[in-house]
């Protein structure tokens, strides 16, 4: 061939320029005399040697990452000219938001997940998990993608306020933190009062917290603050309210709202709760009592029955009030016993039943003894 010939020739060849990048997905330019390269050329061009192990993905136009075979050819006038391309004998899948990626490593981080889905700072990205909720992924944090099945990554907007229950109340914040005193505050409760306040997270114990403590409401599960009163007055002095076992949560809003001191103890093996200063219909010797229902270990599985009063009540009238007779020893006072209990048409439920009803039950039986 003449040195026109091959001018001619040279002058004919179509250059293409294409992007790629490795795993930190920093992209260069490079140039293939080809627009049909098969992968291996695409990694010769880039650098690679013809014996090493390489993946190659291509960019898609809809988003997504696709790998493409040593021997397959790709069509540079068609596609999104833009390869990953890493040394590696296998690929993981997953997914971002209902579309399929391909990865060359094991592990990926939050940053190459953002990066890969083009997810911007305005949302959040979380790894879907089944039967628990699914884990809102840190900056940075690294996610094993070798685990049975396909990882799937969703993204959600950062809200821009976050919510709290205090004591019943929804409080709305515009930061992702609030300190417990200004939380108090919010819900128009008086933090000063002597609370015993705890931070309700879902499946973990109750966290004890301090007016001065802060709160990260981006963590997962927060339930609500709870507070409850440190101490109850009889009058002459104040003593120091005890929380020995734990109630059911309805239990403790209901208590709340009663807005009566009121104690959960211990005394001669058995639980006992404890409601202070409870009102009573007129007819009695007394306006208000000490309230004693005793909680069994295996509550609310087993029925709360019968309640006790301190002072023993009479009736005003001189008549007796039946099975009243028994006294019972709680921390070394002796509380009247009411029997009372349901009836054939109103057995205690276990998923219905709890302290607020047992109440009623209580409320009916003081009324029934001074009915006219």
């Amino acid at each position: 061939m003449n040195s026109l010939n091959q001018a001619n020739v040279n002058h004919c060849i179509t250059r293409h320029s294409i992007e790629v990048a490795d795993e930190t997905l920093s992209y260069r330019s490079i140039v293939i005399d080809d627009v049909t390269p098969t992968g291996n050329q695409i990694a010769i061009a880039a650098g690679f040697k013809p014996v090493q192990n390489v993946i190659i993905l291509q960019e898609l136009e809809h988003g997504g990452l696709e790998d493409i075979r040593p021997e397959e050819t790709v069509n540079l006038n068609k596609q999104i000219n833009r390869f990953i391309i890493i040394e590696s004998d296998r690929t993981f899948n997953f997914m971002i938001d209902g579309i399929r990626f391909s990865w060359p490593r094991q592990v990926i981080s939050e940053i190459t997940i953002r990066q890969l889905g083009k997810i911007d700072a305005s949302k959040a990205i979380s790894l879907e998990r089944k039967n628990e909720a699914d884990l809102l992924l840190a900056s940075g944090e690294v996610v094993n993608l070798d685990q049975i099945g396909t990882e799937s990554f969703v993204t959600r907007i950062i809200k821009n306020t976050w919510q709290i229950n205090v004591q019943g109340t929804i409080i709305e914040v515009d930061t992702p933190s609030i300190i417990v005193r200004d939380a108090i505050e919010r819900a128009g409760l008086n933090p000063n009062q002597g609370w015993q306040i705890f931070l309700k997270i879902e499946g973990q114990p109750k966290q004890e917290k301090q007016l001065a403590d802060v709160i990260d409401l981006m963590t997962p599960g927060i339930e609500k603050l709870r507070l409850t009163p440190q101490e109850v007055n009889n009058g002459e002095s104040s003593a120091i309210l005890q929380k020995t076992f734990e109630l059911l949560d309805t239990d403790y809003d209901h208590l709340n709202q009663m807005n009566l001191p009121w104690e959960t103890v211990i005394s001669n093996g058995q639980r006992w709760l404890l409601i202070h200063n409870y009102n009573i219909p007129d007819g009695y010797n007394a306006k208000e009592i000490s309230l004693a229902l005793e909680i069994p270990h295996t509550y609310p599985q087993a029925q709360i029955d019968m309640f006790y009063v301190l002072p023993a009540l009479n009736l005003q009238t001189g008549q007796p009030i039946g099975c009243t007779e028994t006294t019972t020893d709680i921390n070394g006072k002796g509380y009247q016993r009411w029997s009372r209990h349901r009836g054939a048409n109103s057995t205690w439920n276990p998923t219905l039943d709890n302290v607020r009803t047992h109440l009623a039950l209580v409320e009916g039986a003081l009324i029934k003894e001074v009915e006219v």
